[in-house]
């Protein structure tokens, strides 16, 4: 056994003098350096570890027993037919956990996969503490910190205090929170630990994390980031997850959220004309220019991702105050709000200027630069331009009937609202001869989803083997280039790592496979494919012959998402690879690792590899009925 102190070892950090002579780095210097001197003798201190040392023969195992106990509580035979029963408790108790809340009628391939992304979810959680004035000011325990610090990053934090157990993004790699992150794992969480979802959500809106002027902060690093709002749509999926019954989570979350939409509104609409910028909203390379920084030509982005982010904000709070009026008629108005704010930012966004980010020719949604009152379109086919087909949501004759304030404010803004009621789909009536009057809100009418849809779904372009690529495949032979200040910038097709330094080059949103992002795709699929039903139908693979209604798109969708981890049939899998010991060794071959994203044209996991995180989506995407019956 050995022992040392939980201090840092700051002569190393700071070349100031060190508080003790036994550090935290000692078992590192012990094992790796030989050190002996570098662990306490008297066999004492703060921090203690068990170093084993055996010889363990070709083809053979050993297998090391650990129990902890107090020296009051100590067994007599600790690891005697107690320790084995005990043991094979606690193996029982997960096989019968995951049995019931696992989804039903897996294949044995799929229920690995989703036995190991769920399991990864539980092992991500860590304890994170951290005091932003602490900080700020240094520890009073060790030397002060450069002046300089309180003028950096986080500086307009000094009320966050964070100590909890959070979900991490991957607790290996990115050992702290990401706001953005963390929303994505309470939807497949909601399934198992439906509390500790709830609990989350509502944590980071609590005084003490959440920043006064309604910022919900992002992550260590600068916690004044925009992230895309997707806090809302969290809640309201763990809402309906949970039976729907929870309206005081619910409205917790609501109203914190009021503040949250507000924040957005005043900083990120620059112009006041509902067309948002918001900065680099957690796609990071994505843009031609490092959106979180000023840009190089002056001036400002009119995002058509940003824009459609805060559309989808609007939709989801929309729901979120339909079902909070129906227990309580005070929130009729605030339905109204986000109803007419919908509407307004889907103008904005189709009409604004003329064409808003919409382009006529191309049939897409782009960035736009403006600078000096000349908007100039970004014409980079990504993600950006997808994005807009998320905003969609479905106003139910059913939920409107028994709300008849919100219905009357309604009826009455789109009567003397022409101008705007008629640039977005929400007055479509499908089905006439059914009798209902759903009405769809939603960025794109119908003719400019289908043509959205023609590239998203075109394999030269965004459909991969294992779903939608961040960046159209177009750009690998036509790179867009953009010169300003005699510098020369440049976004072309990278299925792989990234090849710049942008955010540190350790992600790359300039062609991979990212799964949040595929599975709001899929779901707004389902949104469309629910108002529209089968009197639309597209394409897919576009250029194929093979008509699909927009339900089938997304089960396909989700079928090549499924593909990534799944046997090729060469004795491996494409998210690892190709690499020898997933190939070649039956012990490592079913072992999974949920990578952070993937290669678009191979499927091989890149990035952070323990990302469960948000790559556990992959679990919602297995409990679709049929996934892996009828693969191309």
């Amino acid at each position: 056994f050995l022992f040392t102190e939980n201090e840092t070892n700051v002569r190393r950090l700071y070349g100031t003098p060190n508080p003790s002579p036994f550090l935290k780095d000692a078992f590192h210097d012990f094992v790796v350096h030989g050190k002996k001197d570098a662990v306490n003798p008297d066999a004492a201190g703060t921090k203690a570890a068990a170093l084993y040392s055996s010889v363990v023969p070709a083809g053979e195992e050993v297998v090391l027993r650990l129990r902890l106990s107090s020296e009051e509580e100590a067994p007599r035979d600790p690891f005697g037919r107690g320790f084995d029963r005990t043991f094979g408790d606690r193996y029982r108790e997960a096989e019968e956990f995951y049995a019931s809340v696992l989804p039903e009628g897996l294949q044995e391939e799929e229920r690995r996969i989703a036995r190991q992304a769920s399991a990864g979810l539980f092992w991500t959680k860590q304890f994170y503490h951290l005091s932003v004035r602490e900080w700020l000011e240094g520890d009073p325990s060790l030397p002060k910190p450069p002046e300089e610090r309180k003028r950096g990053r986080n500086r307009e934090w000094p009320l966050l205090y964070n100590r909890d157990v959070i979900s991490m993004p991957d607790k290996w790699e990115y050992p702290w929170y990401a706001a953005w992150d963390l929303a994505f794992h309470m939807i497949p969480f909601a399934d198992l630990d439906p509390r500790f979802a709830k609990d989350q959500l509502i944590l980071f809106l609590r005084e003490w994390y959440m920043h006064p002027n309604g910022q919900i902060p992002a992550y260590e690093f600068s916690f004044s980031d925009a992230n895309p709002p997707v806090h809302a749509w969290a809640a309201l999926h763990v809402f309906r997850a949970t039976g729907g019954r929870d309206h005081v989570f619910l409205a917790r979350v609501f109203q914190k959220l009021l503040l949250n939409f507000t924040w957005w509104v005043n900083r990120k609409d620059v112009q006041g004309n509902n067309v948002f910028a918001g900065g680099f909203l957690g796609l990071d390379n994505i843009g031609i220019f490092d959106r979180s920084q000023p840009l190089p030509t002056g001036g400002h982005l009119e995002q058509a991702d940003g824009t459609a982010w805060m559309a989808f904000y609007c939709t989801t709070m929309l729901e979120m105050a339909l079902e909070l009026a129906r227990e309580d008629p005070a929130y009729d108005d605030l339905a109204s709000k986000f109803f007419e704010h919908f509407i307004a930012i889907a103008d904005a966004i189709n009409r604004h200027g003329g064409t808003g980010l919409w382009d006529e020719e191309d049939g897409f949604y782009y960035d736009h630069l403006n600078v000096d009152g000349r908007s100039l379109p970004i014409k980079i086919r990504s993600l950006v331009g997808l994005i807009p087909l998320i905003a969609a949501g479905i106003l139910e004759e059913e939920i409107i009937r028994v709300l008849p304030g919100f219905r009357k404010r309604t009826d009455w803004f789109l009567t003397n609202r022409e101008d705007l009621a008629g640039v977005i789909s929400c007055m479509e009536t499908p089905g006439a001869g059914k009798g209902h009057r759903d009405r769809l809100l939603a960025i794109p009418s119908r003719d400019r989803l289908v043509r959205i849809l023609r590239h998203m779904l075109d394999e030269q372009e965004f459909l991969s083997p294992f779903g939608i690529r961040s960046l159209s495949r177009i750009h690998a032979e036509r790179p867009y280039v953009f010169h300003a200040n005699d510098q020369e910038y440049r976004v072309g097709y990278v299925p792989g790592e990234s090849d710049s330094g942008l955010f540190g080059g350790n992600s790359n949103w300039r062609g991979p496979i990212w799964l949040p992002m595929n599975y709001l795709l899929i779901e707004a699929l389902e949104r469309y494919h629910h108002f529209y039903g089968d009197s639309l139908l597209v394409e897919c693979p576009t250029g194929s012959g093979r008509r699909m209604n927009l339900s089938e798109v997304a089960d396909e969708l989700s079928r090549r998402l499924v593909r990534i981890f799944l046997p090729d049939g060469q004795n491996g899998r494409p998210c690892h690879g190709g690499i020898a010991q997933f190939t070649k060794d039956p012990r490592w071959r079913d072992l999974l690792l949920f990578h952070e994203y993937f290669h678009g044209e191979t499927g091989r996991g890149l990035g952070a590899s323990h990302q469960t995180g948000w790559t556990a989506l992959i679990v919602k995407l297995l409990g679709r009925n049929g996934l892996t019956q009828g693969s191309p």
